[in-house]
């Protein structure tokens, strides 16, 4: 029968080395004088400091005080799991192993406290440009605008009435003038008149007689 939860391996062997290292810091911390609930308070301690630095250096923060901490809490939770280890009578503890269980508190405060409220990098932005709004809009106005359709039909009729205006005035007719005369809004009247003087450009270029090429005269 297969089991509905699959067992990891590492986080079993995390789980006893959690146990042994957690019961090796309460042994240590008992026969440093921390008697009752303060010898278990110790482990707790030392492994939510580990906790707290190896968050800050996933956090992607500061590397040296994350890398700090956690080297403290290392060697703290090692000491204790080689001290136990036979090498250290339990019976008779040094002075200065019951000043650093006595000190410790203060120094885990400390290095939770830096670690927690310590300043984060944050993420850089993208760098990619961002086009201002504005600007895009402006650029949107200065563009220029698709010329007016105009009709054939009705090019010719305004060529007839330029004709007519010249031949009784002698001048070009203007834009206004040809907007009264044919009844059409001010776009499609500058659309004719430019028209109007685009063909009458084009034939006077065409009906401008070539000079013809000068021949040497015979001596």
């Amino acid at each position: 029968m297969r089991l509905p939860v699959r067992v990891d391996a590492v986080l079993v062997q995390a789980l006893i080395a959690a146990a042994l290292s957690f019961a090796h810091l309460h042994d240590l911390a008992a026969a440093a004088g921390q008697d009752g609930w303060k010898a278990w308070a110790y482990p707790v301690s030392v492994d939510l400091l580990l906790v707290a630095a190896w968050r800050r250096l996933r956090s992607g923060g500061s590397k040296a005080a994350g890398w700090c901490w956690f080297l403290v809490a290392l060697i703290a939770s090692l000491g204790a799991n080689v001290a136990t280890a036979g090498l250290l009578d339990l019976g008779a503890v040094p002075a200065w192993l019951c000043i650093l269980v006595a000190g410790w508190p203060a120094v885990a405060f400390l290095g939770g406290t830096l670690l927690a409220h310590g300043p984060t990098v944050e993420p850089e932005a993208d760098s990619a440009p961002v086009p201002d709004p504005p600007a895009v809009e402006a650029a949107a106005e200065l563009a220029p605008l698709p010329a007016t359709p105009v009709p054939p039909a009705l090019v010719a009729h305004a060529r007839k009435v330029a004709d007519e205006h010249r031949a009784r005035t002698g001048t070009p007719i203007d834009t206004p003038t040809l907007r009264a005369r044919l009844g059409v809004p001010l776009p499609l009247a500058e659309a004719i008149a430019t028209q109007l003087a685009f063909t009458q450009e084009y034939f006077s270029t065409c009906a401008r007689p070539r000079s013809a090429p000068s021949s040497a005269q015979p001596s």
